[in-house]
């Protein structure tokens, strides 16, 4: 099997497995930014699933291949187990950045053993504007660390990798949230009514 046929494997075995144990939802949610749309993503449940989350944890490293990183960062709070997992597989060491500086102790805002110059890896769960990535690489920049690669589970195709490129960001992701679909397609795990209207959200207003 050829590399492009196993990540195309590897990506088919993982969109079934995220639609089993719930982290694709299909139905009517609220997103934050007020939208309503007919499918749902909810990563948090890969805690209560750890075959999934270190199947995951693979797939990632996997699409990690080729990077240039000493450290992983993990996001808080949806990206730290991933990156806690693909820590304890790959034995690469990890570090996070707080929400707030403790006021006692070592009061560091950075968690974890780096140095400046170190290059380190920003790990989170799904990507959508950017914006969130964007205010996550601060912290790590100004404590020294280099950070050009961000990598994600799914890319929701909605403007991120443009805004990210224009901070000093590539994005990479497992899975695009139109394969995702086309994968449950395939599989036929889904009924198509579903489909068309979480494709019909994407696509947009009048598409």
């Amino acid at each position: 099997m050829t590399r492009p046929e196993q990540a195309a494997t590897v990506a088919r075995e993982l969109s079934e497995t995220l639609l089993r144990i719930g982290v694709v939802r299909f139905g009517d949610f609220t997103l934050k930014d007020g939208r309503r749309s007919p499918f749902y993503l909810d990563m948090r449940v890969l805690v209560s699933h750890p075959a999934a989350l270190a199947r995951i944890a693979r797939a990632m490293l996997q699409r990690a291949e080729g990077l240039s990183y000493d450290r992983l960062a993990g996001l808080p709070y949806s990206g730290l187990p991933i990156a806690v997992a693909m820590a304890l597989i790959s034995e690469r060491p990890m570090l996070y950045a707080r929400k707030e500086a403790k006021e006692y102790g070592t009061k560091r805002l950075i968690e974890g053993e780096y140095a400046r110059g170190d290059r380190a890896l920003m790990i989170d769960d799904v990507v959508t504007s950017g914006g969130a990535k964007l205010e996550a690489a601060v912290p790590f920049r100004e404590a020294g660390l280099v950070v050009e690669d961000v990598l994600v589970i799914v890319d929701r195709s909605a403007g991120a990798a443009d805004a990210l490129s224009a901070a000093g960001l590539r994005l990479h992701s497992v899975l695009t949230v139109e394969a995702l679909l086309g994968h449950l397609d395939a599989l036929a795990v889904v009924p198509p009514a579903d489909l068309s209207r979480a494709r019909a959200f994407l696509a947009g207003p009048g598409a």
